[in-house]
Protein backbone atom coordinates (compact mmCIF):
# COMPACT_ATOMS: atom_id res chain seq x y z
CA UNK A 1 0.00 0.00 0.00
CA UNK A 2 1.44 3.62 -0.42
CA UNK A 3 0.83 6.33 1.29
CA UNK A 4 -1.27 9.42 0.07
CA UNK A 5 0.56 11.97 1.75
CA UNK A 6 1.13 16.13 0.97
CA UNK A 7 2.69 16.49 -2.94
CA UNK A 8 6.09 17.60 -2.55
CA UNK A 9 7.17 20.86 -3.44
CA UNK A 10 9.22 19.38 -6.51
CA UNK A 11 5.68 17.98 -8.08
CA UNK A 12 3.90 20.96 -6.96
CA UNK A 13 6.00 23.70 -8.97
CA UNK A 14 6.41 20.66 -12.14
CA UNK A 15 2.35 20.81 -12.04
CA UNK A 16 2.16 24.71 -11.87
CA UNK A 17 4.54 25.36 -14.82
CA UNK A 18 2.79 26.17 -18.17
CA UNK A 19 3.28 24.11 -21.07
CA UNK A 20 3.97 26.10 -24.18
CA UNK A 21 1.89 23.65 -26.76
CA UNK A 22 1.81 25.14 -30.31
CA UNK A 23 -1.54 26.06 -31.21
CA UNK A 24 -3.15 25.57 -34.77
CA UNK A 25 -2.70 27.93 -37.51
CA UNK A 26 0.04 29.63 -35.38
CA UNK A 27 3.10 28.01 -36.63
CA UNK A 28 5.58 29.63 -38.71
CA UNK A 29 4.68 27.14 -41.70
CA UNK A 30 1.29 28.04 -41.21
CA UNK A 31 2.17 31.88 -40.89
CA UNK A 32 4.43 31.62 -44.14
CA UNK A 33 1.48 29.48 -46.13
CA UNK A 34 -0.81 32.36 -45.04
CA UNK A 35 0.78 34.93 -46.50
CA UNK A 36 1.88 33.10 -49.61
CA UNK A 37 -1.90 32.97 -49.60
CA UNK A 38 -2.65 36.54 -49.57
CA UNK A 39 0.45 37.50 -51.84
CA UNK A 40 -1.32 35.25 -54.51
CA UNK A 41 -5.00 36.94 -54.11
CA UNK A 42 -3.19 40.39 -54.96
CA UNK A 43 -0.77 38.77 -57.40
CA UNK A 44 -3.35 39.03 -60.48
CA UNK A 45 -4.95 42.70 -59.59
CA UNK A 46 -1.41 43.79 -59.33
CA UNK A 47 -0.08 42.71 -62.44
CA UNK A 48 -3.02 44.09 -64.33
CA UNK A 49 -2.59 47.11 -62.36
CA UNK A 50 1.51 47.30 -63.41
CA UNK A 51 0.79 46.85 -67.04
CA UNK A 52 -2.54 48.44 -67.14
CA UNK A 53 -2.01 51.79 -65.44
CA UNK A 54 1.62 52.05 -64.83
CA UNK A 55 2.84 49.82 -68.32
CA UNK A 56 0.49 52.08 -70.08
CA UNK A 57 1.61 55.69 -68.70
CA UNK A 58 5.24 54.58 -69.56
CA UNK A 59 4.53 53.54 -73.41
CA UNK A 60 2.64 56.74 -73.69
CA UNK A 61 5.41 58.85 -72.38
CA UNK A 62 7.74 56.51 -75.10
CA UNK A 63 5.34 56.96 -77.69
CA UNK A 64 5.00 60.89 -76.75
CA UNK A 65 8.58 61.24 -78.11
CA UNK A 66 8.39 60.07 -81.63
CA UNK A 67 6.56 60.99 -84.70
CA UNK A 68 4.42 57.36 -84.20
CA UNK A 69 3.15 55.63 -87.16
CA UNK A 70 0.41 53.38 -86.09
CA UNK A 71 0.89 50.43 -88.14
CA UNK A 72 4.85 50.60 -88.62
CA UNK A 73 5.51 52.51 -85.21
CA UNK A 74 8.35 54.65 -84.23
CA UNK A 75 9.30 56.44 -87.32
CA UNK A 76 10.97 59.92 -86.27
CA UNK A 77 13.05 61.05 -82.77
CA UNK A 78 11.48 64.14 -81.75
CA UNK A 79 12.01 64.39 -77.80
CA UNK A 80 9.52 67.12 -76.51
CA UNK A 81 8.87 68.75 -79.37
CA UNK A 82 5.35 67.08 -79.94
CA UNK A 83 4.82 68.79 -76.48
CA UNK A 84 6.11 72.08 -77.89
CA UNK A 85 3.32 71.85 -80.66
CA UNK A 86 0.65 70.81 -78.16
CA UNK A 87 0.91 73.88 -75.81
CA UNK A 88 1.58 76.24 -78.93
CA UNK A 89 -2.18 74.95 -80.50
CA UNK A 90 -4.68 77.52 -79.82
CA UNK A 91 -7.29 74.82 -79.38
CA UNK A 92 -5.47 73.40 -77.06
CA UNK A 93 -5.20 76.44 -75.14
CA UNK A 94 -9.07 76.34 -75.28
CA UNK A 95 -9.64 73.10 -74.12
CA UNK A 96 -7.06 73.92 -71.04
CA UNK A 97 -8.78 77.09 -70.27
CA UNK A 98 -12.23 75.61 -70.49
CA UNK A 99 -10.96 72.55 -68.25
CA UNK A 100 -9.55 74.68 -65.23
CA UNK A 101 -12.80 76.96 -65.41
CA UNK A 102 -15.05 74.08 -64.97
CA UNK A 103 -13.25 72.52 -62.46
CA UNK A 104 -12.97 75.84 -60.58
CA UNK A 105 -16.74 76.44 -60.79
CA UNK A 106 -17.96 72.92 -61.05
CA UNK A 107 -15.83 70.92 -58.08
CA UNK A 108 -17.03 73.54 -54.91
CA UNK A 109 -20.86 74.01 -56.08
CA UNK A 110 -21.22 69.77 -56.63
CA UNK A 111 -18.97 69.32 -53.11
CA UNK A 112 -21.30 72.17 -51.03
CA UNK A 113 -24.78 70.90 -52.87
CA UNK A 114 -23.66 67.79 -52.15
CA UNK A 115 -22.83 68.06 -48.59
CA UNK A 116 -25.87 70.14 -47.89
CA UNK A 117 -28.30 67.05 -49.38
CA UNK A 118 -25.77 64.73 -46.64
CA UNK A 119 -26.80 67.22 -44.05
CA UNK A 120 -30.00 67.19 -44.60
CA UNK A 121 -30.88 63.40 -44.74
CA UNK A 122 -28.67 62.25 -42.10
CA UNK A 123 -31.80 63.65 -39.51
CA UNK A 124 -34.14 62.03 -38.48
CA UNK A 125 -37.45 62.65 -41.21
CA UNK A 126 -39.80 61.37 -42.68
CA UNK A 127 -39.39 58.99 -45.86
CA UNK A 128 -35.37 59.39 -44.97
CA UNK A 129 -34.69 56.41 -47.61
CA UNK A 130 -36.64 57.86 -50.09
CA UNK A 131 -35.35 61.45 -50.13
CA UNK A 132 -31.64 59.32 -50.39
CA UNK A 133 -33.06 57.24 -53.39
CA UNK A 134 -34.51 60.34 -54.91
CA UNK A 135 -31.19 62.63 -54.53
CA UNK A 136 -28.57 59.80 -55.90
CA UNK A 137 -31.24 58.00 -58.81
CA UNK A 138 -29.31 61.42 -61.18
CA UNK A 139 -26.30 59.71 -60.80
CA UNK A 140 -27.20 56.25 -61.79
CA UNK A 141 -28.78 57.18 -65.00
CA UNK A 142 -26.57 57.09 -68.25
CA UNK A 143 -24.97 59.80 -69.26
CA UNK A 144 -25.92 59.89 -72.73
CA UNK A 145 -29.45 59.29 -71.99
CA UNK A 146 -29.36 62.15 -68.99
CA UNK A 147 -27.25 64.56 -71.43
CA UNK A 148 -29.62 64.52 -74.92
CA UNK A 149 -32.46 64.91 -72.03
CA UNK A 150 -30.83 68.05 -70.80
CA UNK A 151 -30.32 69.22 -74.50
CA UNK A 152 -33.66 69.13 -75.08
CA UNK A 153 -34.81 70.83 -71.64
CA UNK A 154 -32.26 73.85 -72.41
CA UNK A 155 -33.22 73.87 -75.96
CA UNK A 156 -34.77 77.45 -77.29
CA UNK A 157 -38.06 76.01 -77.01
CA UNK A 158 -37.58 73.28 -74.09
CA UNK A 159 -38.83 73.29 -70.71
CA UNK A 160 -36.78 75.79 -68.82
CA UNK A 161 -37.60 78.13 -71.21
CA UNK A 162 -40.74 77.66 -70.90
CA UNK A 163 -40.83 78.05 -67.05
CA UNK A 164 -38.90 81.65 -67.89
CA UNK A 165 -42.09 82.55 -70.02
CA UNK A 166 -44.59 81.68 -67.50
CA UNK A 167 -42.90 83.29 -64.31
CA UNK A 168 -44.12 87.09 -64.15
CA UNK A 169 -40.72 88.09 -63.93
CA UNK A 170 -37.46 86.95 -66.23
CA UNK A 171 -34.84 87.49 -64.20
CA UNK A 172 -32.18 85.76 -66.71
CA UNK A 173 -33.75 88.13 -69.74
CA UNK A 174 -34.61 91.29 -67.63
CA UNK A 175 -30.79 91.32 -65.94
CA UNK A 176 -28.44 89.52 -68.36
CA UNK A 177 -30.28 89.98 -71.15
CA UNK A 178 -31.01 86.85 -72.55
CA UNK A 179 -33.63 86.31 -75.19
CA UNK A 180 -36.80 84.24 -74.50
CA UNK A 181 -35.78 81.83 -76.68
CA UNK A 182 -32.03 81.55 -75.61
CA UNK A 183 -30.68 78.17 -76.54
CA UNK A 184 -28.54 77.05 -73.21
CA UNK A 185 -25.91 75.01 -74.30
CA UNK A 186 -25.18 75.69 -78.77
CA UNK A 187 -24.13 79.67 -77.26
CA UNK A 188 -20.25 79.87 -76.59
CA UNK A 189 -21.43 82.10 -73.75
CA UNK A 190 -23.66 79.61 -71.95
CA UNK A 191 -22.54 76.05 -73.18
CA UNK A 192 -20.09 75.50 -70.65
CA UNK A 193 -22.60 76.56 -67.37
CA UNK A 194 -24.79 74.84 -68.87
CA UNK A 195 -22.52 71.70 -68.64
CA UNK A 196 -21.36 73.11 -65.09
CA UNK A 197 -25.47 72.59 -63.81
CA UNK A 198 -26.04 69.35 -65.34
CA UNK A 199 -23.15 67.52 -64.02
CA UNK A 200 -23.85 69.68 -60.36
CA UNK A 201 -27.28 67.90 -60.83
CA UNK A 202 -26.09 64.57 -61.71
CA UNK A 203 -23.50 64.22 -59.13
CA UNK A 204 -24.48 65.91 -56.08
CA UNK A 205 -26.05 62.50 -55.41
CA UNK A 206 -22.87 60.68 -55.37
CA UNK A 207 -20.81 63.19 -53.53
CA UNK A 208 -23.98 62.90 -50.42
CA UNK A 209 -23.37 59.12 -50.15
CA UNK A 210 -19.73 60.25 -49.79
CA UNK A 211 -20.74 62.91 -47.64
CA UNK A 212 -23.31 61.02 -45.12
CA UNK A 213 -20.91 57.87 -44.98
CA UNK A 214 -18.23 60.58 -43.34
CA UNK A 215 -21.59 62.57 -40.96
CA UNK A 216 -22.14 59.07 -39.62
CA UNK A 217 -19.06 57.98 -38.52
CA UNK A 218 -18.81 61.35 -36.37
CA UNK A 219 -19.77 60.22 -32.35
CA UNK A 220 -22.72 61.53 -31.48
CA UNK A 221 -21.39 62.23 -28.37
CA UNK A 222 -19.86 65.40 -29.54
CA UNK A 223 -23.40 66.91 -30.39
CA UNK A 224 -24.79 65.40 -27.36
CA UNK A 225 -21.87 68.20 -25.82
CA UNK A 226 -22.31 70.72 -28.15
CA UNK A 227 -26.09 71.08 -27.35
CA UNK A 228 -25.24 71.04 -23.01
CA UNK A 229 -22.94 73.95 -24.15
CA UNK A 230 -25.83 75.89 -25.50
CA UNK A 231 -24.72 75.85 -28.93
CA UNK A 232 -26.97 76.27 -31.92
CA UNK A 233 -27.43 74.80 -35.40
CA UNK A 234 -25.16 76.87 -37.02
CA UNK A 235 -22.49 77.01 -35.00
CA UNK A 236 -22.84 73.21 -34.34
CA UNK A 237 -22.29 72.22 -38.31
CA UNK A 238 -19.03 75.14 -38.14
CA UNK A 239 -17.39 74.59 -34.94
CA UNK A 240 -17.63 70.85 -35.34
CA UNK A 241 -19.24 68.70 -38.05
CA UNK A 242 -16.94 70.82 -40.72
CA UNK A 243 -13.83 70.51 -39.28
CA UNK A 244 -14.33 66.95 -38.12
CA UNK A 245 -15.48 66.06 -41.98
CA UNK A 246 -11.90 67.26 -43.19
CA UNK A 247 -10.71 63.44 -44.42
CA UNK A 248 -14.35 63.51 -45.93
CA UNK A 249 -13.20 67.15 -47.60
CA UNK A 250 -10.28 65.50 -48.99
CA UNK A 251 -11.64 62.53 -50.55
CA UNK A 252 -14.39 64.50 -52.25
CA UNK A 253 -12.59 66.80 -53.03
CA UNK A 254 -9.79 64.41 -55.05
CA UNK A 255 -12.51 62.82 -56.91
CA UNK A 256 -14.71 65.85 -58.16
CA UNK A 257 -11.13 67.36 -59.25
CA UNK A 258 -10.14 64.31 -61.32
CA UNK A 259 -13.59 63.77 -62.56
CA UNK A 260 -13.74 67.40 -63.53
CA UNK A 261 -10.42 67.43 -65.05
CA UNK A 262 -11.36 63.86 -67.23
CA UNK A 263 -15.03 65.79 -68.80
CA UNK A 264 -15.57 64.19 -71.85
CA UNK A 265 -19.25 62.89 -72.45
CA UNK A 266 -21.08 65.99 -71.63
CA UNK A 267 -18.68 67.72 -73.67
CA UNK A 268 -18.57 65.45 -76.73
CA UNK A 269 -22.76 65.02 -76.71
CA UNK A 270 -22.99 68.70 -76.25
CA UNK A 271 -20.64 70.13 -78.93
CA UNK A 272 -20.02 67.24 -80.77
CA UNK A 273 -16.39 66.33 -81.40
CA UNK A 274 -14.95 69.82 -81.88
CA UNK A 275 -16.29 70.88 -78.99
CA UNK A 276 -18.84 73.50 -80.99
CA UNK A 277 -19.66 76.22 -80.60
CA UNK A 278 -16.25 77.79 -81.05
CA UNK A 279 -14.74 75.32 -79.02
CA UNK A 280 -16.64 76.56 -76.35
CA UNK A 281 -17.15 72.97 -74.94
CA UNK A 282 -13.58 71.77 -76.03
CA UNK A 283 -11.92 69.86 -72.84
CA UNK A 284 -8.25 68.40 -72.71
CA UNK A 285 -9.76 64.91 -73.26
CA UNK A 286 -11.96 65.97 -75.42
CA UNK A 287 -8.97 67.31 -77.48
CA UNK A 288 -7.00 64.24 -77.01
CA UNK A 289 -10.27 61.99 -78.66
CA UNK A 290 -10.24 64.25 -82.07
CA UNK A 291 -5.85 64.23 -82.09
CA UNK A 292 -5.94 60.22 -81.77
CA UNK A 293 -9.36 59.36 -83.58
CA UNK A 294 -9.99 62.14 -85.95
CA UNK A 295 -6.33 63.27 -87.03
CA UNK A 296 -4.26 59.77 -86.37
CA UNK A 297 -1.91 61.74 -84.41
CA UNK A 298 -1.09 59.33 -81.44
CA UNK A 299 1.99 60.88 -80.69
CA UNK A 300 0.17 64.01 -79.82
CA UNK A 301 -2.81 62.32 -78.10
CA UNK A 302 0.05 60.59 -75.84
CA UNK A 303 1.64 63.88 -75.07
CA UNK A 304 -1.61 65.20 -73.78
CA UNK A 305 -2.17 61.99 -72.00
CA UNK A 306 0.78 62.52 -70.22
CA UNK A 307 0.19 66.36 -69.70
CA UNK A 308 -3.24 65.34 -67.82
CA UNK A 309 -1.65 63.11 -65.82
CA UNK A 310 0.74 65.31 -64.65
CA UNK A 311 -1.79 68.03 -63.90
CA UNK A 312 -4.12 65.53 -62.15
CA UNK A 313 -1.53 64.09 -59.93
CA UNK A 314 -0.12 67.35 -59.14
CA UNK A 315 -3.76 68.94 -57.85
CA UNK A 316 -4.32 65.33 -55.84
CA UNK A 317 -0.53 66.39 -54.35
CA UNK A 318 -2.28 69.95 -53.60
CA UNK A 319 -5.24 68.55 -52.26
CA UNK A 320 -3.73 66.29 -49.78
CA UNK A 321 -1.37 69.36 -48.81
CA UNK A 322 -4.70 71.03 -47.71
CA UNK A 323 -6.77 68.55 -46.70
CA UNK A 324 -4.66 65.33 -45.89
CA UNK A 325 -3.12 66.52 -42.70
CA UNK A 326 -4.82 66.31 -38.92
CA UNK A 327 -6.61 69.67 -38.48
CA UNK A 328 -5.11 71.86 -36.14
CA UNK A 329 -7.96 74.00 -34.46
Amino acid sequence: MSSSGPPSIASAGAAQTPTHQAIPGHTPGARRAEALAGYLFVALPMALFLVLNIGALLYAIYISVWRWNLRTGPVTFLGIQNYLDVLDDPTFQRAVQNTVYFSLVWVPLTMAIGLFLAVVVNQKIRGQTFFRASFYFPAIASSAAITTLWIFIVSPYGLFNGIRAALPLDILGGVFGFPPNQNWIHDQDTALNSVIILNAWTTSGTFMLFYLASLQSIPREVYEAAAVDGAGAWQTFRRITFPLLRPGHYFVATVAVIGALQLFDQAIFGGGVNGDPNNALMTMVLYLYNQAFKQFDFSMAAAVGVMLFALIFSATLVQRRLFGRDPEW
